[in-house]
């Protein structure tokens, strides 16, 4: 049997695909970690009964985070398996577009909450924009696949619409910040 410990890390470290060792501080290891909480918010989200086109999305979205990890774990920018593609983003974009068109526009801020789900969601949409910047500490240092930071930027909205439309689907009215 194996076990899931490897020992490998006690000395602070990790590995990355190709194998090169990295401190567990790595901006690529923050990044992929924060994607990981992303995934895992979204996963509380998916235990939950949701409308099938949701639950769809979410799922997708999931997968497409592994990818992100994976994307993110390998400084080998000429290997091109498990990477970030734009058709990724494209998927993201029109479920936007599709959601967004149901819901009235909004020209203020609003409050996150709502419907338990719809705040759970806004917690993965925050984990979102804490990622997207992580990434960009990796492209501050070293070439990465720019698709992931666009991708992540793409989520936060995504997830901020799928908010919006459980909130509207459940007749919850969003709320706006006030100063």
């Amino acid at each position: 049997m194996t076990k899931i410990y490897t020992k490998t890390g006690d000395d602070g470290t990790t590995g990355l695909i190709g194998g090169k060792r990295v401190k567990k501080t790595d901006p690529r290891i923050v990044a992929y970690g924060t994607v990981d909480e992303i995934n895992s918010a979204i996963g509380v989200v998916l235990s939950s009964t949701l409308d099938s086109d949701i639950m769809n999305i979410l799922t997708k979205v999931q997968n497409d985070l592994f990818t992100i990890g994976s994307d993110l774990a390998n400084p080998d920018l000429k290997d091109s398996s498990n990477r970030v593609t734009e058709n990724m983003i494209t998927y993201l974009e029109n479920q936007i577009d599709r959601l967004e068109s149901n819901l009235s526009p909004i020209t203020y801020f609003i409050l996150p909450g709502g419907d338990t789900l719809a705040s759970q969601i806004h917690i993965a949409r925050a984990t979102c924009r804490r990622a997207e910047v992580n990434i960009l500490q990796i492209l501050e240092k070293e070439p990465i696949n720019k698709n992931c930071q666009v991708y992540i930027n793409r989520l936060s909205d995504l997830l901020f619409v799928i908010a919006r439309t459980i909130n509207s689907r459940k007749k919850i009215k969003d709320v706006a910040w006030k100063k």
